[in-house]
């Protein structure tokens, strides 16, 4: 079996994370929520190499949530169960309830990840986990910033860890993380990526969401005009001044 080659500045990025805002701790039973793209099958690689080196002792289970279309995911599952990641399907019948709840031509993304989030939540509550693991990386944080700046005049963003409402703690092990990073990560070890034929909006006459697509842009060709762009955005979000705003 070959040997999943991640990084060392990507550990070293993940432990700095962990130890700042003390996301993983002893005995912490953490669910992680695999989608099967880039950024959550890398944190599931992540994840099992740390509960191998890590100082203190903890469990984590990789759970996949279907929206019951009939998604295949073998492929998925054989790769979780080659590299030793545990891991499990929940099946929900949320595609169906979309049927009668979204109207055509409506936005659907918050619908779903709504209904998604919930699974997850309902299955971390039900199997014991006391720590919900999310595979957002900091360029999400920086959309998501913008996002509700330019269209919901709110300044928030996405934080490394949160306590919802249920009691579950959310956490974010790769929010200091560069998207490109894990997006080399995928490539070099040619992790089997679940795309685009698991997303419903493909089989919904629904309005395409463009708010994050055109954000992402927006971010790119700054980026490209200022190469420190976000290495400015982490500081920021660091040394925020309340008494300078209204």
């Amino acid at each position: 079996m070959k040997k999943v080659i991640i990084s060392k500045k990507l550990l070293r990025t993940i432990g700095r994370t962990n130890a700042k805002f003390n996301l993983i701790e002893e005995g912490d039973k953490v669910l992680l929520g695999l989608s099967g793209g880039k950024d959550s099958l890398t944190l599931a690689h992540i994840l099992n190499h740390q509960q191998k080196v890590a100082p203190f002792d903890f469990e984590f289970k990789a759970v996949c949530i279907t929206y019951g279309m009939g998604e295949d995911l073998s492929t998925l599952s054989n790769h979780c169960n080659k590299y030793g990641i545990p891991f499990e399907i929940y099946n929900t019948n949320t595609f169906e309830l979309a049927k009668d709840k979204i109207r055509k031509n409506s936005s659907f993304c918050s619908f779903f990840s709504r209904m998604r989030r919930g699974a997850l939540y309902s299955f971390a509550l039900k199997n014991g986990y006391n720590k919900v693991a999310l595979g957002h990386h900091f360029d999400d944080a920086a959309e998501s910033f913008f996002m509700n700046f330019m269209y919901n005049g709110a300044l928030r963003s996405l934080p490394p860890k949160y306590k919802a409402q249920n009691g579950l703690e959310v956490i974010r092990p790769l929010i200091l993380v560069r998207e490109r990073q894990l997006i080399d990560c995928a490539k070099v070890n040619k992790f089997p990526l679940v795309g685009d034929e698991a997303c419903p909006a493909f089989r919904f006459d629904v309005k395409m969401p463009h708010a994050r697509a055109n954000t992402k842009k927006m971010l790119k060709d700054m980026e490209e005009n200022n190469h420190n762009l976000f290495v400015s955005l982490k500081a920021a979000f660091e040394h925020i001044h309340k008494d300078s705003f209204l």
